[in-house]
C-alpha cells in the first residue's frame, strides 16, 4: 500500500539513525533501469563493432549464459540491499516489542505482496487473458523468496549459525547441482537442461503449461531460491559491520576506519573465492549460481563500502537527491520501469515530438529518452518531498 510517513502507524527512524547510503545506493541500482540503460542504449545507437560505445552499449545486455556484464550485476546488487536493510528492520520491530514469530509472518506476508506485484509486472495478469499469463517466474518473487529466507536466518541463528547456513546455501547448490546425476545427462558438467534444478523443473512447473508457463522457465525457483538467499546473507552481514549492530552473543567494536577495511576485505575475497570457484562452477546468472553469488557479493561490498564511507561518514550528499528519490521508493521505482514508462513516453512524444523538423534523428530520440525519464525521475523526487512512499 501507498501511505504517508507523516500517517504511517509505526515510527519512523530519525534522519541521524537511517544509513543515507542504503537509500543512495538502492537509487544507484534502480537508475540504471529507470532510465540510465535507456539513455546508454540512445547515446550508444549505431556504434559500430570495436569502439567504445558498441562496447559500453554490451554491457547494458544480458550475458546469454556464463560469464558477466554490469546489467547481469543490478539484479543482484538488489538481492543484496535488501538483505542490508533486514537487520536495521528487524532491530527497529525487536524494540517496538514484536515477537519473532510475528515478523517472520510479516515477511511472508512481504513476499506475497512482492509476488502479486511480480505477476502484473512479469506474469502480464493484468491482460486478464490466460494464453497470455506467465505465472510461474517474476524478479520479484525471487527477491521475495530471498528477503524470506534472510529474515529467518537474523531473527533465530546467532553469527555463526548465518555465517554457516550462508555457506550451506552456497556450497549446497554446487553439490546439488554438479554432482546429482539427471537423466539423460552427464553428471558434474553444469549446462541447460543437464544439471538438477532443471531436471526439477521440467519435471513439475514445466508440465503444467498455460498460465504456468514461463519464458524464464527453468530459472524458477527450487535451488536458485537458496543463493538468493545467500545473496541477501551477504548484505546482512555488511548491515553488521556498518551499524554495529550484531547478533545476540556477538561483542564486536569497530572504528569507521575498521569497518571500511572490513567491507573491502570482504569484496575482494567474495571476488577471489567466486572467481576461483568458477574454473569448476561457472558464473551464470541465469541460474544464480554460488560463484555468481560470490562474484556479485564482492562488487556489491565494495559499493557499499564507497557509498557508506562517503555519505554516512564524511557526510557528503549534493547530488545524491535523484538516487535518494529513486531508493526510497524503489519498489515502485521498478513498477514503473516495467509498466508506466510507455506513457510517460507518449506524453514526451505529444510535447517534443516537433523537434524532429529542428534536429537530427539521433538527438531526437535521445531528447524523448531523457524527457520520458526525467517525467518519472520528476514524479519520485516529488513524492520523496512529500515523504509518500510505497510500502508492502
Amino acid at each position: 500500500m501507498i501511505e504517508s510517513v507523516q500517517t504511517a502507524a509505526a515510527p519512523i527512524p530519525t534522519p541521524d539513525a537511517r544509513l543515507h547510503s542504503l537509500d543512495a545506493l538502492r537509487g544507484f541500482d534502480m537508475f540504471w533501469l529507470l532510465g540510465g540503460q535507456q539513455i546508454i542504449r540512445a547515446l550508444c545507437a549505431g556504434a559500430a563493432t570495436g569502439t567504445f560505445a558498441h562496447s559500453l552499449n554490451q554491457q547494458f545486455t544480458h550475458v546469454a549464459w556464463e560469464g558477466f556484464r554490469f546489467y547481469d550485476f543490478i539484479f543482484p546488487l538488489f538481492q543484496f540491499l535488501i538483505g542490508v536493510a533486514i537487520p536495521l528492520a528487524i532491530g527497529k520491530r525487536l524494540a517496538q516489542g514484536r515477537s519473532r514469530a510475528g515478523i517472520l509472518r510479516h515477511a511472508f506476508v512481504r513476499l506475497g505482496g512482492m509476488v502479486v506485484i511480480g505477476f502484473f509486472i512479469h506474469g502480464n495478469l493484468q491482460s486478464w487473458n490466460v494464453e497470455q499469463m506467465r505465472l510461474s517466474y517474476s524478479v520479484l518473487q525471487m527477491l521475495g523468496l530471498g528477503y524470506v529466507i534472510g529474515v529467518g536466518c537474523v531473527l533465530f541463528l546467532s553469527l555463526r549459525g548465518q555465517i554457516a547456513a550462508t555457506a550451506v546455501f552456497l556450497v549446497g547448490y554446487w553439490a546439488l547441482q554438479m554432482f546429482v546425476p539427471v537423466p539423460g545427462h552427464e553428471w558434474g558438467v553444469f549446462q541447460p537442461g543437464g544439471i538438477l534444478g532443471d531436471w526439477l523443473h521440467d519435471n513439475s512447473i514445466g508440465l503444467l503449461g498455460k498460465p504456468w508457463a514461463s519464458h524464464w522457465g527453468r530459472g524458477f525457483p527450487y535451488l536458485p531460491m537458496w543463493t538468493h538467499g545467500a545473496t541477501t546473507m551477504l548484505g546482512a552481514f555488511g548491515a553488521y559491520i556498518v551499524t554495529g549492530q550484531w547478533p545476540r552473543g556477538t561483542r564486536i567494536s569497530l572504528s569507521d576506519a575498521q569497518k571500511l577495511r572490513w567491507l573491502l576485505a570482504l569484496g575482494a575475497g567474495c571476488l577471489l573465492a567466486g572467481w576461483l570457484w568458477s574454473f569448476h562452477l561457472p558464473i551464470v546468472k541465469n541460474r544464480w549460481t554460488s560463484t555468481y553469488a560470490l562474484w556479485c557479493g564482492g562488487l556489491s561490498y565494495l559499493l557499499l563500502a564507497g557509498f557508506w564511507w562517503t555519505i554516512d561518514v564524511k557526510g557528503w550528499r549534493r547530488g545524491l537527491g535523484l538516487w535518494a528519490a529513486i531508493g526510497c521508493n524503489s519498489i515502485l521505482a521498478y513498477a514503473m520501469s516495467s509498466l508506466l514508462m510507455g506513457g510517460f513516453g507518449e506524453i514526451a512524444r505529444v510535447f517534443l515530438g516537433g523537434l524532429q523538423l529542428h534536429v537530427s534523428e539521433y538527438w531526437h530520440k535521445v531528447i524523448l529518452v531523457l524527457a520520458q525519464f526525467g517525467l518519472a525521475w520528476a514524479v519520485l523526487i516529488h513524492l520523496r518531498r512529500h515523504r509518500i512512499f510505497l510500502r508492502l
